[in-house]
């Protein structure tokens, strides 16, 4: 599959940040995983992680399935949903609630609770591990007798680059 993911990801990252090596480790992990676990990382799953990769903007279901149209006339919004639910299964992407939308994940090779860091104004998501706080919300979970089935916080607001782009307008 040709992906334009440099041509469509031209949001300035800090120094240093290869997103073409990004992609294509994010894409060598989900292939390695899936052999280890025994799944098949079928072309139309390839295809719809690609996608999600090309930025670290979160993607919705729809427009994956726009994008995927003209590779795959057939694609169906169920295509999409199934590739979606195997790649979340799968722990390669996660699921963005409050933008109703997805986005890859950094570090597939184990399971993780996710604090997203989203920015309101390029729209990009940042996975952040943050041990402190999700040892200090467990313990908070624990105490109240709760039973946990996933566990995700999604921060709203402005990322550094977009914070020192509007701080340049003023």
């Amino acid at each position: 599959m040709n992906t334009s993911a440099e041509a469509s990801h031209n949001h300035s990252h800090p120094l240093g940040h290869d997103h073409k090596k990004c992609v294509s480790e994010a894409l060598g992990t989900a292939a390695q995983l899936c052999v280890v676990r025994g799944v098949q990382l079928t072309p139309i799953r390839q295809q719809v992680l690609e996608l999600i990769w090309e930025s670290h903007k979160a993607v919705k279901a729809y427009e994956l399935l726009d994008r995927i149209k003209p590779l795959m006339d057939a694609a169906k919004p169920a295509t999409i949903y199934r590739a979606l639910d195997f790649l979340i299964e799968q722990g390669l992407i996660h699921r963005v609630e409050s933008l109703n939308a997805f986005v890859g994940c950094n570090c597939s090779a184990h399971q993780h609770e996710q604090l997203l860091l989203i920015c309101n104004n390029c729209q990009e998501v940042e996975e952040r591990p943050a041990p402190e706080v999700m040892q200090a919300l467990s313990e908070e979970i624990k105490q109240a007798d709760f039973i946990v089935h996933s566990k995700a916080i999604e921060i709203h607001g402005v990322c550094a680059q977009c914070a020192e782009t509007m701080g340049d307008q003023n």
